[in-house]
């Protein structure tokens, strides 16, 4: 039996037909930046993080957008050194 690639094993990893097989929490979030969930909060308050879309009263993030988010940060990064 072949290994498992890490999109089989993390359903957030895998986009399949152009959307995610499941949109990230705030706490996903908080989780894969290893940052305090408050910290996210204050980011969507502050329209400075990834950008998140409500359903009803739950917060989600497509995890598309968030790692686009993150490869502006790091260009900045790259761009300003």
């Amino acid at each position: 039996m072949a290994p498992k690639r890490p999109s089989e094993t993390d359903p957030r990893a895998t986009l399949r037909g152009g959307l995610p097989d499941r949109y990230l929490t705030p706490k996903d979030i908080a989780a894969l930046l290893s940052v305090p969930l408050e910290t996210v909060y204050a980011w969507r308050k502050k329209h400075t993080g990834p950008p998140g879309f409500r359903i009803g009263k739950h917060l989600r993030y497509d995890p598309t957008a968030v790692y686009a988010w993150i490869n502006t940060l790091t260009e900045a990064e790259h761009a300003a050194a």
